[in-house]
């Protein structure tokens, strides 16, 4: 690479690179993590084979005590991400924290300004393979996220929702 071009690094990380991490965390092969040092991990954190940790160069990803993070998951914390202890999050989970916002048709979406807001998932809730969290979004305490959801808006505490956009189903 030469200097005209930038990366954001190799996602290569040892322990010692996080902000705070607990005893007995298991990263799979092929996990990455990006600015491990805005990044707090509980004790007993499971992450998943080819999972990203995309932390941000502010704001913070906090991950809880006993989560279950399964392979091929992408989390991003510009906005800031707070994951609580005893989650359950299926493969292939996306959890975004920024996205363009509107600038009007004269400017391309790409060049268009972001906008973060930070996403908060409740202890004990489980989020379904191959759902998206949008920015902005908090997921109750016991709340369950069906597969292949899209949560557009705050989850109640033990609420399951499911569909694209995700609707409520029912209480648990």
């Amino acid at each position: 690479m030469d200097s005209r071009h930038k990366s954001h690094g190799s996602g290569a990380f040892a322990l010692a690179d996080f902000r705070s991490i607990g005893a007995d965390c298991v990263f799979e092969a092929g996990v990455l993590v990006f600015h491990p040092q805005n990044i707090v991990l509980g004790r007993n954190v499971y992450v998943g084979h080819q999972s990203i940790l995309k932390g941000y160069h502010r704001n913070e990803m906090r991950i809880g005590d006993e989560t279950w993070i399964g392979q091929q998951c992408f989390f991003h914390s510009a906005g800031g991400l707070t994951i609580g202890a005893h989650v359950g999050i299926g493969p292939a989970v996306k959890i975004l924290t920024s996205q363009h916002d509107e600038a009007g048709r004269d400017t391309p979406v790409l060049f268009s300004p972001i906008v973060t807001a930070k996403v908060v998932i409740e202890d004990d809730a489980d989020i379904g393979i191959g759902a998206v969290i949008l920015p902005g979004v908090t997921v109750g305490r016991g709340a369950v996220v069906g597969a292949g959801a899209v949560v557009t808006r705050d989850v109640p505490a033990y609420a399951v929702v499911a569909g694209v956009p995700a609707k409520f189903v029912r209480q648990r």
